[in-house]
């Protein structure tokens, strides 16, 4: 198994955990408690919960699309791999500090130790392939 090949499944994995980061967002309306987020949905909709879905399932197709270029591997892949990895890591470390800022649930604060946990072991994956 080529190095590469060995940050696959948890680059797949820290898709998932955006997936389900995306849910979250969704379902407890991130777009009504963070500027930049009901600035996203407006691009894509007036309608705030339906532009947020659809810029969010764009995230999560291009991060399945990542995961094709990851597997591959080739030039692209360490750069697409590290690029998602310190996204999620500071998308999670920002959802925290938003809830302790808020003073309790901010959405997206649930699903953000997986993004924190799951970026983290891709960097290490990545450092040592």
């Amino acid at each position: 198994m080529t190095a590469l090949r060995r940050i696959t499944r948890p680059f797949a994995f820290l898709i998932a955990a955006q997936a389900a980061h995306s849910v979250e967002e969704c379902w407890y309306r991130l777009y009504d408690r963070l500027a930049p987020a009901r600035f996203v949905a407006e691009l894509f909709s007036h309608d705030l919960a339906r532009g947020f879905a659809v810029a969010n399932t764009l995230l999560v197709l291009a991060g399945v699309g990542g995961i094709f270029v990851v597997r591959r591997g080739g030039s692209a892949a360490r750069g697409v791999a590290w690029f998602w990895a310190v996204l999620e890591i500071v998308n999670g470390v920002n959802h925290i500090a938003f809830a302790l800022v808020a003073g309790g649930y901010f959405p997206g604060l649930v699903t953000a130790p997986l993004l924190l946990g799951s970026g983290a072991y891709l960097v290490r994956r990545l450092s040592t392939a």
